[in-house]
């Protein structure tokens, strides 16, 4: 470093070179590497030949993915890759569809993701990348757009399809690449499933999968980071698995874990654009920047929240004492959870998970009203409440046996939500920390009405029965029989 006097004598400029820090090349979690010979470095210097050089840790991604065994056939027929935002993911997928199709020989890739505007993005990139390159220009063909799909062919008869997941592989045969991308928002493996068995007839198959972290509902993504976590430890699995992510517990002020999970800080990211995000959500921030996993994005209830809650001298349900109870059902009838509620000292009350239900087919009403009526009769229940769009047709076997029941209009259930936050933030609601009631709280997001509202999603959240159930709970033992809550004066 040197110090220089300004012109007018007056100012003094320290002139230094400031060591660039780089975000870790290798990922954190990376599937047993293999000695056998790789494509990459081909595709490296394509990469470079058309303009687009790769990053450190593509270079080596790009190595590993492509690697071969002794008959040609990719060593890693399905590929996982995770990391956060805005590392190079898109340009890594994109520039792979066309090293694929320019210099493999590929003549089919497909890609897709939950929704379909994502898989566009890729389709601008590769676009974006053919009109920079004269060497990709020569065997560019023509563009197509229409609803829900976009292609890209080439001179060499290869193309490039984007399709919207739920139709992806409708009439495609033998992809010889298939690229989904966003694995965290599929709540089912249905997209996989079709789209895998499009390639039973292709002599040489690879999958790609991208995404970063996801939660609890992030079925599909769990299914593959499971065999690359046990592959990582030398499980016999040709998945090829590469995590980008921070060590699990690592605080979001960390900065070691921001360059142990974000390969281009350094190169393409600031270190100063990480710190802005720090006034993000901690949800978002784990699983967008630290790619961590969380039980749910945009939660209900956090964690932190709801442990806050917890009551270890919680006492058992009084059997003298009023009790409120709630029947919620999931929106495809295979799940339901029936919860009870009841005041204790002071303001508090109490919320526990009774009974659940679940049947793969339909749940069975005349056995759920049966139930129900056994923990009725053990308690001095002023009502079960229900909400009329999930559970009508038990309550509809509830009144004639004399239960007392309460429907939850869609005013009042916004409401309950509510109360429902507000009692947990207030730790006026107790809880014993049920497993089961615990995971489905902590699943439930929020879904905003066109009023400015907000309302737990059933449809959204995956399996939250109880924390609905909880939350109509709420809002019966929130309610004074003869005192103000709020006194004037």
């Amino acid at each position: 470093m040197t110090t220089q006097n300004g012109s007018d004598g007056l100012t003094s400029v320290e002139v230094g070179v400031t060591e660039v820090r780089y975000g870790s090349q290798t990922p954190r979690i990376r599937s047993k590497p293999l000695d056998l010979p790789t494509r990459g470095d081909e595709m490296i210097q394509f990469c470079k030949d058309i303009g687009f050089p790769l990053l450190p840790w593509q270079e080596q991604l790009a190595r590993d993915c492509l690697r071969y065994k002794a008959d040609g056939r990719w060593a890693h027929p399905l590929i996982g890759i995770m990391l956060p935002r805005q590392q190079g993911k898109s340009t890594f997928m994109a520039l792979r569809i066309l090293f694929g199709i320019y210099v493999l020989g590929e003549k089919m890739h497909l890609a897709t993701a939950h929704k379909l505007t994502t898989s566009s993005e890729i389709f601008f990139k590769v676009s974006e990348i053919i009109d920079n390159s004269q060497m990709l220009m020569d065997n560019f063909a023509k563009k197509y757009e229409s609803k829900g799909s976009q292609e890209i062919r080439f001179k060499n008869k290869a193309r490039y399809l984007i399709r919207a997941g739920n139709s992806a592989a409708r009439g495609i045969a033998a992809p010889d690449v298939i690229h989904i991308d966003e694995l965290r928002e599929f709540d089912t493996e249905d997209v996989w499933s079709s789209m895998r068995f499009t390639q039973m007839s292709n002599p040489n198959p690879q999958a790609y999968v991208y995404s970063n972290a996801g939660h609890a509902n992030s079925v599909l993504l769990h299914k593959f980071r499971e065999r690359g976590l046990a592959a990582s430890e030398g499980a016999h699995d040709s998945i090829g698995w590469f995590e980008w992510s921070a060590e699990p517990g690592a605080e979001i002020t960390d900065k070691e874990a921001w360059y142990q999970s974000n390969p281009s800080l350094g190169h393409t990211v600031h270190e100063d654009n990480i710190k802005d995000s720090l006034s993000d959500r901690e949800d978002i921030f784990r699983t967008e920047i630290l790619c961590q996993f969380v039980s749910m994005i945009n939660p209900v209830i956090s964690e932190a929240e709801w442990k806050k809650c917890k009551d270890e001298n919680l006492p058992q349900l009084d059997v003298e004492k009023d009790t409120w109870m709630a029947i919620d059902l999931s929106p495809d009838r295979k799940h339901a959870s029936l919860v009870a509620g009841q005041r204790i000292e002071g303001n508090r009350f109490m919320v526990s998970l009774l009974h659940t239900w679940f049947n793969p087919v339909n749940l069975d009403d005349l056995e759920m009203a049966n139930d129900i009526a056994y923990w009725v009769r053990k308690f001095p229940v002023n009502a079960v409440a229900y909400s009329k769009s999930t559970a009508s047709a038990v309550a509809a076997r509830l009144s004639p046996a004399g239960i007392p029941i309460h429907e939850v209009n869609a005013q009042e259930y916004q409401q309950s939500c509510d109360e429902f936050v507000s009692a947990v933030s207030s730790m006026r609601l107790a809880h014993a920390d049920q497993e089961e009631l615990t995971k489905q709280v902590l699943s439930a997001v929020k879904l905003t009405r066109g009023d400015g509202g907000w309302v737990m999603g059933r449809k959204q959240s995956g399996i939250v029965c109880g924390a609905v159930a909880s939350a109509m709970v709420t809002h019966f033992a929130t309610r004074g029989e003869s005192e103000v809550d709020i006194q004037i004066g």
